[in-house]
């Protein structure tokens, strides 16, 4: 017999909040949104009104997506429900799960997570979505803190696949692998990542971001012709193949001397190679060729992983409509 799905209880009702709701409701879930600030009964009322009517109108573009029907979006919605400030406890009552998804506010957060870790056993798993906020600098408002830890989301929540893991000192790894099991059945891909600032992506996400308006700036290249290289050239790769990956593909020694040439000719040390790049180089860990780089490739058919790897940029091709059958001799 399947265990029954647990019942996922979102602070805040704001866009994380029912992105998050969209996410589960979708499948299977039973969501409640708490609105974590004080309102009168009317406001309330225009608040639920507006966060139902938005779960509806996402649902019902992913119907126009062929994800679902309109039947099915109705089916989804009723697993959603919104409950004001006060009845937080009531509605805490059957939470298998918590999120916490309100302003970027630390003393707010502390509060919300403080009240809300009352009302709930301390079995049940409560997780904060900040991306800027470290699970250490929380975790003291939780009653027992070791059911806390952060997940966070990338918008769209509902459609983005992966969701990032930080627990901190005090989380229990029986925690992190249950966090991970629920995400994966909801169809998400779950990476873990240390209580460091900027997780993995908004990390990297700051540095290319950063670059780009940096080239704008200098007059490189066009806003334009930038975003046509980062979707045609960077994003297409990176879409099959993970940033280090690439980096074994081609060889941490080609790494090593571009970063040493942009380092020379831009006069900047933020092109400059960590150490580990040398590290491997000395240690002959270059990447695919060598067995081993970031990865692992031993005992690895090499020939038949790049072909995975073509075929799949080949579908990308497919579906930016780039591929184009081949011109040949008297056509």
């Amino acid at each position: 017999m399947t265990a029954p799905r647990p019942v996922i209880a979102c602070l805040g009702a704001g866009r994380m909040g029912r992105g998050i709701a969209v996410a589960f409701a979708y499948a299977g879930h039973a969501v409640i949104m708490i609105d974590i600030k004080p309102r009168s009964a009317d406001q309330f009322a225009t608040l639920q009104a507006e966060a139902l009517d938005e779960i509806r109108k996402t649902l019902a573009s992913l119907a126009r997506f062929g994800m679902l029907t309109d039947k099915d979006a109705e089916t989804i919605i009723a697993r959603v429900s919104v409950a004001p400030a006060q009845n937080i406890a009531a509605a805490l009552a059957s939470a298998g799960m918590v999120f916490e998804g309100v302003p970027e506010v630390v003393d707010l957060k502390r509060e919300v997570l403080a009240a809300a870790s009352k009302c709930v056993g301390r079995e049940i798993i409560i997780a904060s979505t900040t991306s800027t906020i470290l699970v250490d600098d929380l975790s003291g408002s939780v009653e027992h803190p070791q059911r806390f830890l952060n997940v966070h989301w990338l918008n769209p929540a509902y459609l983005i696949p992966l969701v990032e893991i930080s627990p901190g000192a005090a989380t229990d790894p029986g925690v992190t692998a249950g966090v991970k099991a629920l995400l994966e059945g909801i169809g998400k891909v779950p990476v873990v990542c240390a209580a460091t600032p900027g997780f993995i992506v908004p990390r990297i996400q700051a540095l290319a971001m950063n670059e780009a308006a940096r080239m704008v700036e200098e007059g490189v290249a066009s806003p334009e012709d930038i975003d046509k290289a980062i979707r045609y050239g960077f994003g297409f790769r990176y879409a099959v193949m993970g940033l280090l990956e690439f980096i074994d593909w081609g060889g941490g020694d080609v790494l090593y001397y571009a970063s040493r040439y942009l380092e020379g000719a831009l006069g900047s040390d933020r092109y400059r190679a960590p150490e580990v790049i040398s590290n491997n180089m000395r240690d002959g860990r270059i990447g695919m060729r060598t067995g081993s780089g970031f990865l692992d490739y031993s005992g690895r058919d090499i020939d038949a992983y790049r072909e995975q790897r073509l075929a799949e940029l080949v579908e990308l091709l497919r579906h930016f409509k780039l591929a184009r059958p081949p011109v040949l001799d008297g056509e």
